[in-house]
């Protein structure tokens, strides 16, 4: 199974940042902080997430590094 960070995930999806920010119903800053790994979101919100990226919670790595270069071996989409 290969593991996404939230940036890799929502880019997968074909959501832009305002797009994905607006659908779960926090701000684009908030978003991208979680992006970026500065914060983590709520139970709700990740429920929200998962439904809109069309993954499981196991998917995904709330780091805010490129996790796909780095294990996976490729770039982000």
């Amino acid at each position: 199974m290969e593991k996404y960070t939230l940036r890799t995930a929502r880019d997968r999806a074909g959501l832009s940042l305002q797009t994905a920010a607006t659908s779960m119903g926090v701000s684009v800053d908030t978003l991208a902080n979680y992006e970026k790994g500065e914060t983590y979101p709520t139970v709700p919100v990740l429920r929200k997430m998962l439904d809109l990226y069309k993954v499981t919670f196991d998917q995904l790595i709330f780091l805010g590094i490129d996790y796909d270069l780095i294990v996976n071996g490729k770039e982000s989409s």
